[in-house]
């Protein structure tokens, strides 16, 4: 098991000036962290992972698609645009040494059709997603697709829902994500729905129902680590948190209160957090 800390709590676009924030979250224990790619080139990714590798941060990364380049889109001029996007953020996680690109690509967040997914959507998935897959493996990085509750999408909202994707795509190098937020909202049973996927999936979010520090709220975290641990999940737990630092990323995410009272807190409480309800989950 690895711990590492998600950008998003900062910033979507990691630059030189967040460079002494990666010194603390070394010096605080994580073992890496993981950056936002919604813009940028591979120059600037690759400068990136100099850094990173400096510090001795190995690294994950995280990006979106939008109604403009929509992998579900019925357009065949979206879905290429979204194959492309995906191809460019893959290609630049590759360029800062970068493990593991994972998110809610499969569609365009925040976006709905008012009814759940369509066949057709689930076979346009499938097809974006294998070429993606297959263009990751050729560059070294894996794919954690990562599904949402109900209020952020339609297509992918259940732990079922991703791995019945996974397996669809059947491509070795396309895996899912388990976010203990979404989770918390959409699964009835957390120990049936995590240990029922747990055999796809290669990246956790470590995330708390109000989206704050880490074991303040209502997660069911005793039963989540309990899980992990007896299926042998050996990856990384990423804390992912958002305040209200970012307008457009509060406005993203609906946080519209301070959920801790700095965001020293929530990584250094909650990499304790982690590490202790790890060890007692073994």
């Amino acid at each position: 098991m690895r711990t590492s800390m998600n950008l998003l709590l900062w910033t979507t676009h990691v630059t030189p000036e967040h460079y002494p924030l990666l010194r603390k979250l070394k010096d605080t224990g994580f073992d890496g962290v993981e950056i936002p790619v919604f813009e940028g080139d591979e120059a600037h990714y690759r400068a990136l992972g100099k850094e990173l590798k400096s510090l001795g941060l190995a690294c994950t990364a995280v990006t979106v698609c939008g109604v403009e380049n929509n992998p579900i889109s019925p357009d065949p001029a979206v879905r290429q645009k979204a194959l492309d996007h995906i191809k460019w953020a893959l290609t630049n996680v590759a360029a800062m040494g970068g493990e593991i690109l994972c998110g809610p690509y499969h569609s365009a967040l925040g976006h709905f059709s008012g009814t759940g997914p369509t066949a057709d959507e689930k076979k346009r998935a499938v097809e974006v997603l294998r070429a993606a897959a297959e263009y990751g493996q050729q560059i070294g990085v894996r794919l954690a697709i990562e599904y949402l509750n109900r209020f952020e999408c339609y297509f992918l909202t259940t732990a079922a829902d991703a791995k019945a994707l996974v397996q669809a795509v059947g491509h070795p190098n396309f895996k899912m994500m388990y976010d203990t937020f979404h989770a918390h909202i959409e699964e009835k049973d957390v120990q049936k729905a995590l240990g029922g996927c747990l055999s796809e999936v290669i990246h956790v979010h470590i995330s708390e129902n109000d989206r704050g520090t880490p074991g303040t709220g209502q997660v069911h975290w005793k039963e989540t680590f309990q899980t992990l641990r007896k299926g042998g999940y050996d990856g990384w737990l990423t804390i992912e948190a958002f305040g209200r630092a970012l307008p457009a990323l509060a406005a993203a995410t609906k946080v519209w209160r301070d959920l801790f009272p700095h965001p020293d807190e929530v990584y250094t409480q909650g990499l304790r957090f982690v590490k202790v309800m790890w060890d007692q989950a073994g």
